[in-house]
């Protein structure tokens, strides 16, 4: 009984890391604004009294349903972490951040898959 449970422990931990493993962003972009599901301009540099902008990620490869995570950091500093749902091999997502005008510098988003891995990084500057 304990092999079988050792086993099942086992054969889950390895279905885990092959499904982070396959993952793959295909398209992170720094926008203005989300329509019909994609991101309508792509943002390097932007006015820091702006307020609000999205980071939409395209996400191919998941065999099961899974999550990945945006983790906003300005100046090295984690300013926000949103973890969403991945539900199909070829998933569209995206994450939103509202910003003081004193914030203005350098500004990144880690995508990390489930288990914390950096699959991708976008960078821009609020000016």
């Amino acid at each position: 009984m304990i092999k079988k449970i050792l086993l099942l422990v086992v054969c889950c931990a390895v279905a885990f890391s092959v499904q982070a493993a396959e993952l793959e962003v295909v398209d992170a972009t720094i926008t203005t604004a989300i329509e019909n599901r994609l991101p309508v301009d792509n943002v390097e540099v932007y006015p820091a009294d702006f307020g609000k902008l999205y980071c939409f990620t395209r996400i191919v490869g998941a065999s099961q349903e899974t999550q990945v995570t945006h983790v906003w950091y300005y100046e090295e500093q984690e300013m926000a972490r949103v973890a969403l749902p991945v539900q199909s091999a070829d998933w569209r997502t995206f994450s939103s951040k509202r910003f003081l005008p004193q914030w203005r510098g350098q500004w990144s988003v880690v995508v990390e898959d489930d288990q914390g891995k950096t699959l991708a990084e976008v960078m821009f500057r609020l000016e």
